[in-house]
């Protein structure tokens, strides 16, 4: 009996889809991972993906389409699938898709259900309008304590979308622990705005990813309060190519240093002002006997 199945990058045929999906049909029920990335599945194959999916025997927990390029009719039939059966889905990665107004909308009608217990949603590089990362997030906030994990880098989140993620870091039902915002092209006031919700209710967040936004000093002083807080637990914080200043540098790992014992993983790469007196601190901070960094990123050029 199979639990894992996966066909990333096997170039899939139509009649290849609609053979293997029609078998995967006849016998659901011990299936729980679904790796088809990288394939065109086309209007067929997902026409018989949806039929697996709205089994009353089916008990899939984990469905990955990254790069599947469907048609908004696929894409509309395979949530509506998800939506008519969702207890058992915990892991969707929809990332590098183009998703359609219409098909978000059935999507953030999916977040809201009371039956569904998504943990990790990944949606990176679906190229979200502003309307559609708002609509997102506040289906999300609706039923926020099973989320763990939030993907959303190289989406152009804008303030208003910001906005509602602000709303649902600071739920108290808010259990996220993965936050994920590379290269979201984030304002000043709406980093701002999310660490400071970050800050109101810091004790479940784990990994911290705003590498390839621009953060100013008047952030980093934030994040730097955020490192502070005896109630954080981050173990991995990703600021690469962020165009620290000499300042901020020294003010992140200053922090860092008064609250070393959870950190793992630091990314500091492409940042070109650690100069002299960020090393200096970030030395101090690994000679701690309390630090317990495992993976440390910072470019040669750093140093120089």
């Amino acid at each position: 009996m199979y639990s894992l199945f996966r066909l990333r990058c096997c170039s899939l045929s139509e009649i290849s889809c609609d053979t293997l999906v029609s078998a995967l049909k006849s016998n659901p029920s011990h299936l729980r991972d679904l790796d088809l990335r990288n394939n065109n599945l086309k209007d067929l194959g997902v026409k018989l993906l949806r039929d697996l999916l709205e089994s009353p025997d089916c008990r899939l927990e984990k469905l990955r389409l990254e790069r599947c390029r469907l048609s908004e009719i696929s894409w509309a039939a395979l949530i509506s699938a998800l939506k008519s059966n969702p207890s058992h889905l915990t892991d969707l990665d929809l990332s590098y898709n183009k998703l359609q107004d219409s098909v978000v909308k059935l999507l953030s009608d999916l977040l809201e259900s009371p039956d569904c217990r998504l943990e990790t949603l990944r949606l990176t590089g679906c190229r979200l309008s502003e309307i559609n990362c708002a609509a997102l997030i506040s289906a999300l906030k609706s039923n926020p304590s099973h989320l763990r994990v939030l993907d959303l880098r190289n989406n152009n989140l804008k303030d208003s979308g910001v906005k509602r993620l602000c709303d649902l870091l600071k739920s108290p039902d808010c259990r996220l622990e993965k936050l994920r915002l590379r290269c979201c092209s984030l304002s000043k006031i709406s980093c701002a705005a999310l660490i400071s919700a970050l800050k109101s209710n810091p004790s479940h967040l784990r990994d911290l990813d705003l590498s390839h936004n621009k953060l100013k000093d008047s952030v980093v002083k934030l994040l730097s309060d955020l490192l502070e807080s005896p109630d954080c637990r981050l173990e991995n914080l990703g600021l690469r190519s962020c165009s620290l200043s000499e300042i901020s540098c020294a003010a992140l790992i200053s922090a860092l240093k008064s609250n070393p014992s959870h950190l793992r993983d630091l990314d500091l790469s492409f940042n070109i002002n650690l100069k002299d007196s960020g090393v200096k601190l970030l030395s101090d901070l690994l000679e701690s006997p309390d630090c317990r960094l495992e993976t440390l990123s910072i470019s040669i050029h750093s140093l120089s």
